[in-house]
């Protein structure tokens, strides 16, 4: 869908802030600092910028691929690890996605080959291209550093408060895809890994969002999903909301109001790097607002 130019500008804005922030909290990735404070300065931060958290910042270390964030008492810190920060934000809804690989473990190539395959596929995007030469392009970049692509993650589409839409950007190439648009937002989101190329379900989730609205009985259970809703359907950290909700929070689980996303990791236990940017489709290329 083509967006109006005032539209456009909302996601420029979110790109510019995303940016800055990026880097910022890129430098606070350091062996022995916290994820917690990772995560809480660089949400802060988009704030103080003029912009909202997309969705809660991910911190995925080594073999994760996504949807970690630290829970609201979180202790862990960084010891040599492969940290993936993923992060966005939104103007009025309107979201630019970033990620970035901070490798502490001492695997630089694995980091390349991420960044190698999101540059490739950046290079062939234009109006009329189709998503399975994309998906070629990150897939032949990641081959060629040795490592495999994580098959059953992709790219996407982004619209008003909806942060996965379509199209799809497959990470291999695909036997059909389909073409992309003058206008469409993008975030290209290769993922590499020295393992099997697939991820699964693994471990508590700390991230979730609204799926429907409907009455719900309990008073605290209540006063809760008034509190999310102010997230609308972006998804939303479970430290966001206080503590004593873990009662509230299983009523609205059990009726299927929000639904967790469990954290990802490699099925193999492979190492992860990741590398992502958030483009305007245009008719001869397109514009990366993330960089």
């Amino acid at each position: 869908m083509k967006e109006t130019e005032e539209v456009l500008e909302k996601y420029r804005k979110a790109g510019k802030i995303l940016s800055e922030v990026r880097a910022e909290a890129a430098k606070k990735v350091v062996e022995g600092a916290s994820l917690l404070s990772v995560a809480e300065f660089a949400e802060s931060l988009i704030r103080e910028k003029g912009g909202e958290p997309a969705f809660p910042v991910n911190i995925s270390r080594n073999d994760e691929a996504a949807h970690s964030t630290p829970s609201v008492n979180d202790t862990a810190v960084f010891g040599k690890d492969m940290v993936k920060l993923d992060i966005g934000v939104h103007i009025d809804g309107y979201i630019a996605d970033t990620a970035v690989t901070v490798d502490l473990s001492g695997n630089p190539e694995l980091v390349k080959a991420a960044e190698k395959a999101l540059s490739d596929a950046i290079a062939i995007i234009h109006a009329g291209a189709n998503t399975t030469d994309i998906g070629g392009a990150i897939e032949d970049a990641i081959t060629s550093f040795g490592y495999k692509p994580i098959i059953n993650l992709t790219g996407h589409g982004l619209e008003q408060y909806i942060q996965h839409a379509p199209p799809a950007i497959p990470n291999k190439r695909m036997p059909h895809g389909v073409t992309i648009e003058d206008g469409d937002i993008i975030a290209i989101e290769p993922f590499a890994t020295d393992g099997a190329g697939k991820i699964h379900d693994a471990g508590n989730a700390e991230i979730y969002h609204i799926v429907s609205e409907k009455p719900v009985r309990h008073p605290s259970a209540r006063a809760l999903l008034q509190k999310i809703g102010t997230y609308k359907t972006l998804p939303f950290a479970k430290r966001w909301l206080g503590e004593n909700i873990d009662f509230a929070m299983v009523q609205l689980v059990k009726a299927n109001i929000i639904r967790p996303y469990p954290i990802l990791k490699e099925i193999k236990g492979g190492l992860i790097s990741q590398a992502e940017h958030t483009v305007i489709v245009t008719q001869d290329g397109c514009e990366v607002i993330t960089r």
